[in-house]
């Protein structure tokens, strides 16, 4: 759904006016996503980091996750804020 949104400002919109914040803001969830996925799965099969978060609730698993959100929470606003 994100991804269809993003798809239609950039290329049916042109990101004209607001939309080329909400293609900013749909691509930095899109990646975010994708790297909470490969994390995820580097926690999984690595084995180092499957010893220190078995379950994914351990608190190098969720540290992980909250400065992956807080980085890209950070990196959209600056892109928001980018002009050119």
């Amino acid at each position: 759904m994100i991804l269809a949104v993003g798809l239609v400002a950039r290329y049916v919109l042109d990101q004209a006016g607001a939309w080329r914040r909400i293609y900013v803001v749909c691509a930095a969830i899109a990646l975010y996503l994708n790297v909470f996925v490969g994390a995820t799965q580097a926690f999984l099969k690595v084995s180092p980091l499957t010893a220190l978060a078995p379950s994914q609730t351990e608190p190098p698993f969720v540290v992980r996750q909250l400065v992956f959100l807080g980085l890209f929470i950070a990196l959209t606003i600056v892109a928001k804020k980018a002009r050119g």
